[in-house]
């Protein structure tokens, strides 16, 4: 049986990685949580691996498997499919060959897979200038753009989000969208030509790109100088 804070956590995990793809760094558990320290984070993880409702995988920044949830949060993670457990923090694992980009770059369906335009490559670092064309197609699967919206994929270029579970050389699938609500991870057009991919906060009349890597600094920009193009809303990387 779980206590209230760890069922907490495990509801806030799960809902952030079935809307997002990549998990909440440490910070945001102990803010929804309302705990002191991130020490009260690590002991309620501990806790759940050790019941047996999540998984850490090993190399990975923050990475989580959802085995199963409770009876009270419905006994399987949101959106697993025929039972089977979803892999909480695991990126999907896409094999195929790459195809050209349809001229509209406009999805394609493929059976139960859907064919995304790769719009060029997105900084995830020190900000890059925005590709607009596309390159090539990635397959992903059809539940990953179940959402309504135009979707595209973007290759990742640096390490600023590894510790929310995105590497360089990734592709992001993103829902395009002009809107974002604090913690959502997004495609940013800053100043009209450099694309980054960051965590997005509004704070009064400025905006905050948070890296997830201690390495950078957070950007604030006037909200004149931000346009978000997209949302994260899936994750595919191949070895």
């Amino acid at each position: 049986m779980l206590t209230r804070k760890q069922l907490e956590l495990l509801d806030f995990i799960n809902k952030r990685v079935t809307r997002e793809g990549v998990p909440p760094s440490f910070d945001e558990m102990k803010e929804a949580l309302s705990l002191r320290s991130k020490s009260g984070i690590h002991r309620l993880i501990t806790a759940l691996e050790e019941r047996g409702f999540i998984r850490r995988l090993a190399h990975r920044a923050r990475a989580i498997e959802i085995i199963k949830l409770p009876d009270a949060l419905g006994g399987m993670p949101t959106g697993a499919m025929g039972g089977a457990p979803m892999a909480g923090f695991t990126p999907q694992l896409i094999k195929g060959d790459k195809v050209d980009a349809p001229r509209d770059a406009m999805p394609v369906m493929i059976g139960h897979a859907v064919e995304l335009p790769v719009m060029g490559r997105i900084a995830a670092g020190t900000p890059i200038e925005a590709i607009s064309e596309a390159s090539h197609n990635v397959s992903v699967p059809g539940g990953m753009v179940a959402g309504q919206g135009h979707h595209y994929a973007l290759e990742v270029k640096g390490d600023s989000m590894i510790d929310a579970g995105i590497n360089d050389g990734d592709v992001v699938v993103i829902r395009e969208t002009s809107a974002a609500d604090n913690g959502d991870i997004v495609v940013a057009l800053v100043e009209g030509h450099e694309a980054t991919l960051k965590r997005y906060r509004r704070k009064g009349d400025m905006i905050a790109l948070e890296a997830a890597n201690p390495a950078y600094e957070t950007r604030m920009l006037p909200v004149g100088q931000v346009k978000v193009q997209g949302r994260l809303v899936g994750l595919i990387r191949t070895y």
